[in-house]
């Protein structure tokens, strides 16, 4: 089994990955890119290096190079660096499938493959051309055209109408509708490890609230302007108060990151609060 993952300017995940691997994963080769990080705290990995590029664009290249090592029918699987497995990840989790995968259906109704787990082989992965760029293109449920990391692998499933197996969540109990995230009863998935714990959807409410507010103008457009006065006043307003409230938003989210992470780093089965609704 060949494991890739990513960190990008903040060590602290490397350590509690390396346990849930080893207790998980024994034996697995761990690939790594790493950005702003002494490559020394990354010395367990079977590979580890500071590469070019974005997180798809690494998470390729590290496939790319595994697959020069590696047979065809070695296990291949792919993780976000904030994220682990909590049950043990073998072969089985394919169920038949060539790719089993999470899918975020909670985040907007995303329907691609989502790199914070994957698993396939790696004759599969080359067979397929298998890229983890967005580009191809979606509906999301508000209407709107929209691509995401994991794109470009949909449009490969679905071109060559390949089934494939999500992973989806299975929290009994969630602390936020979109982080700390447990998948298939498998993986753990923390959510914004790497930045500001903004999610896609408080971002989406902020800009519709802004536009609702410019909408709202009673003054016609047609009187040039007073009508552009009244939607610049109601914009600027409504920008303001949005980004109060994102940057509240943040800083819950960040207190409560920092909650959970303190259990991961203390308690072995800190998951079981996430899916054991008795815990």
């Amino acid at each position: 089994m060949h494991i890739v993952t990513v960190h990008w300017n903040d060590d602290r995940w490397i350590e509690p990955q390396r346990r849930y691997l080893e207790r998980f994963a024994p034996g697995a080769r761990l690939w790594a890119a790493v950005h702003g990080i002494d490559l020394a705290r990354a010395a367990h990995c079977h590979f580890v290096a500071d590469l070019e590029g974005s997180h798809p664009e690494k998470l390729n290249e590290l496939a790319e190079r595994v697959a020069a090592e590696a047979d065809p029918d070695d296990l291949l699987v792919f993780l976000d660096g904030d994220a682990f497995p909590i049950a043990p990840v073998t072969a089985a989790v394919l169920d038949g499938y060539p790719l089993a995968a999470v899918r975020r259906d909670e985040n907007r109704g995303q329907p691609q493959p989502h790199p914070a787990f994957a698993i396939t082989t790696v004759g599969w992965w080359r067979s397929v051309g298998g890229d983890w760029r967005r580009g191809y293109s979606w509906i999301a449920d508000n209407g709107l055209e929209t691509s995401d990391t994991g794109g470009n692998l949909l449009g490969i499933l679905r071109e060559r109408a390949i089934d494939w197996k999500p992973l989806l969540r299975s929290n009994r109990r969630d602390l936020d509708p979109l982080w700390f995230g447990i998948y298939a009863d498998l993986v753990y998935h923390h959510g914004a490890g790497f930045r500001t714990p903004v999610s896609m959807i408080a971002g989406l409410a902020g800009k519709k609230s802004v536009g609702d507010a410019v909408n709202a103008a009673v003054i016609p457009a047609a009187i040039p302007l007073l009508g552009r006065l009244e939607r610049s006043l109601r914009y600027r307003v409504a920008r303001r108060r949005a980004d109060r409230e994102i940057d509240a938003y943040a800083d819950r989210s960040q207190a409560l990151s920092d909650e959970v992470f303190a259990w991961i780093e203390t308690e072995p089965d800190f998951y079981r609060r996430f899916i054991d609704p008795d815990a």
